[in-house]
């Protein structure tokens, strides 16, 4: 298994390199080995044939009629030995035999045969049918011992002797050649059809590989990039599953903030205006407008007193209506948002805060210009009722894709552990957090910093 592991973690180039090489030497070896053979046997037979066609040229003049004269008579003999013994054929020829298809050795060059009876051979056989056989170095007769003894390359060729007029076979010479120079030529022959074979096998192997390679550094480069991929399109889910939930937690905690913010409107309404407009009710219920015996100068009094009540129920009114309703904000660009939101609670508290901006987008959606007005409004308001207002500061930054709203102040500051931040910075957190942004709070006893960030990339732009 650790085995099988390991290789299939391999390259499929090394793969290739690998089981290619094996192949292609293998591949080689045999190709190799049959061309040789087909060469070897080619030469070997041209080469034979040569000297069959030369020793029977000089040969056959001799013979009498071999269908005739089943024995050669003493004249023949020595015809035969003077003829072998000299000349060409002496320095070129090793043993020269003369065969009856039964087996008898009508000549030899070595006396000790003539007139014996051997098994016929299979290559005997094969040429008293007609066919030339050549065998080279392969000297395995049981009447060659003396060929096998020399040591020398031999070319051993069985030739049919033919009868002139009719062609049949009439008996077969076996002659073995000295072959120094064939040997020669057949391993020069071996040695050009090797180096073809590995030449060639080497080029198809090395072109085959250039395209494996191509197709591996293909595949490696593909597999990489859908690795990346997958990788971001991991961490994409992640950012996905984390913003799901940070969205639902937002969702679950916006119907409680919606009920909180309801109480407080409603405790705001029945604590202020209602209250001032009961105590005008009650003023106008009693009888001193109506009492005759009161005087003119009490009935204004009371008058006027009922209408100061109203006004201050009014202006109550105002004031939750003005923390309630938004400027209209759609067209306007994000530093006239921001200046809008400052001015706003500049005006309301007669305070001063210190505004910065840089970098900032041209457009956004309306949620997010929505986010940004409400996390200045209420974070001002939050840092003037609990920080006294003092060095109020708002600074707006374009970091790469993603925008930055910072309020601060210079208050005594709070610990946010302590999860003392009410209604609105909780209901600013999840309004933030909705549109995939951050929130943070930090605060010690040098003030307070509040800020906010919105990606752009995941805002839609109008």
């Amino acid at each position: 298994m650790n085995l099988l592991t390991r290789w299939n973690s391999q390259s499929l180039a090394r793969q290739f390199l690998l089981i290619g090489g094996l192949v292609s030497v293998g591949a080689m070896i045999l190709i190799g080995a049959f061309v040789a053979g087909l060469i070897e046997a080619a030469v070997t037979r041209n080469s034979a044939a040569a000297t069959a066609l030369y020793v029977d040229s000089v040969v056959a003049p001799i013979l009498p009629d071999m269908q005739t004269n089943q024995m050669l008579d003493e004249t023949v003999t020595r015809a035969l030995d003077e003829t072998l013994g000299q000349g060409a054929l002496a320095s070129r020829l090793m043993s020269f035999r003369l065969w009856r298809s039964d087996g008898l050795v009508l000549y030899s060059n070595d006396k000790a045969l003539m007139g014996k009876h051997f098994a016929v051979s299979d290559d005997l056989k094969t040429a008293f049918a007609g066919k030339m056989v050549a065998n080279f170095n392969n000297v395995d007769d049981v009447e060659s011992e003396a060929e096998r003894a020399s040591g020398k390359p031999l070319l051993e060729i069985y030739n049919p002797v033919l009868q002139p007029w009719s062609g049949k076979v009439v008996a077969v010479s076996e002659f073995y050649e000295i072959a120094d120079e064939f040997q020669h030529s057949l391993d020069q022959a071996r040695l050009r059809s090797w180096l073809a074979v590995a030449f060639f096998t080497l080029a198809f192997f090395l072109v085959l590989s250039v395209i494996v390679f191509r197709g591996s550094k293909t595949i490696d480069d593909q597999r990489r990039d859908l690795k990346q991929r997958v990788s971001e399109l991991s961490d994409l889910l992640l950012q996905n599953k984390t913003l799901h939930a940070r969205v639902q937690r937002a969702s679950q905690r916006a119907a409680a903030l919606n009920e909180s913010y309801l109480r407080r409107i409603g405790a705001d309404i029945h604590d202020g205006p209602a209250q001032l407009m009961a105590f005008a009710a009650l003023r106008l219920d009693s009888d001193v407008l109506v009492n005759p015996a009161v005087s003119e100068a009490t009935r204004e009094g009371e008058v006027m007193a009922i209408k100061e009540s109203l006004d201050e129920a009014m202006r109550e009114i105002r004031n939750i209506c003005d923390g309630l309703v938004l400027p209209h904000i759609e067209a306007a660009d994000l530093p006239e948002i921001i200046q809008r939101a400052v001015k706003a609670h500049e005006y309301r508290t007669g305070s001063s805060v210190d505004l910065s901006m840089s970098g900032t987008p041209a457009q956004l959606e309306p949620s997010a210009k929505i986010c940004i007005y409400r996390f200045i409004q209420e974070a001002l308001n939050n840092g003037f009722q609990h920080g006294g207002g003092i060095e109020q500061r708002v600074v707006e930054t374009l970091r790469g894709e993603r925008v930055v709203v910072e309020v601060s102040d210079s208050g005594p500051g709070f610990d946010p552990a302590t999860g003392r931040t009410g209604i609105g910075l909780a209901g600013l957190r999840d309004r933030v957090e909705s549109l995939g942004g951050h929130f943070t709070i930090e605060s010690s006893a040098r003030g307070t910093r509040v800020r906010m960030s919105l990606n752009l990339d995941g805002l839609e732009q109008v």
